[in-house]
């Protein structure tokens, strides 16, 4: 049975994007790009919404990745290896290998993809994110605190549930990137 996974880069303050919608600010540095690199080999299954697919789609392409150095390189390779799900009622096709939509969040659906998964499963994206955790489906939150305060944007952690964790592990990257790992025991 696989574990499901939520991971992200959030500010300081807790938030995936800053009012604006950027996130520029949680560029990785090699070193962290290694670390999601290494996180990401063990997950074989993807979830999705429809902006968070938009916006990792592009490691389907290899245009703009020769320059790039070879953990970003690397990363590619191992996107394109992990199966997609794109939950999304507005997307008519999706554009990369080893995706599939579904038109609505289905949290028993959702729960046999676990039971059946010889790999974990990642969740990105806050909005599907926090349907994951409404639904008591994750199991893991792996989150790169990054040493920046944004002041306000789309929360990495759903607001209105409460969620009992469990520290599993922490390290702390040279660039000031405080990576914190936990078990979720309850969501409430």
């Amino acid at each position: 049975m696989g574990k499901l996974i939520y991971a992200a880069n959030t500010s300081l303050d807790g938030y995936l994007e800053d009012e604006t919608g950027a996130f520029d600010w949680s560029v990785p540095d090699e070193a962290v790009h290694a670390f999601w690199n290494e996180h990401e080999r063990g997950i074989g299954t993807s979830l999705y919404g429809r902006r968070m697919y938009e916006t990792m789609r592009v490691w389907e392409d290899d245009d703009w990745l020769t320059d790039q150095p070879a953990v970003v390189r690397e990363y590619a390779g191992i996107w394109r290896d992990a199966d997609k799900v794109v939950y999304s009622s507005t997307l008519d096709a999706v554009s990369t290998a080893r995706t599939r939509i579904e038109r609505q969040f289905d949290a028993d659906a959702v729960r046999r993809l676990k039971e059946e998964s010889v790999a974990d499963l990642s969740v990105g994206g806050a909005i599907l994110g926090a349907e994951a955790f409404r639904h008591g489906l994750v199991d893991e939150c792996v989150l790169l605190l990054c040493p920046v305060t944004v002041g306000g944007g789309k929360p990495a952690l759903p607001r209105g549930v409460r969620l009992d964790l469990e520290l599993l592990d922490t390290r702390r990257f040279a660039n000031g990137v405080v990576y914190v790992h936990h078990a979720v025991r309850s969501a409430i």
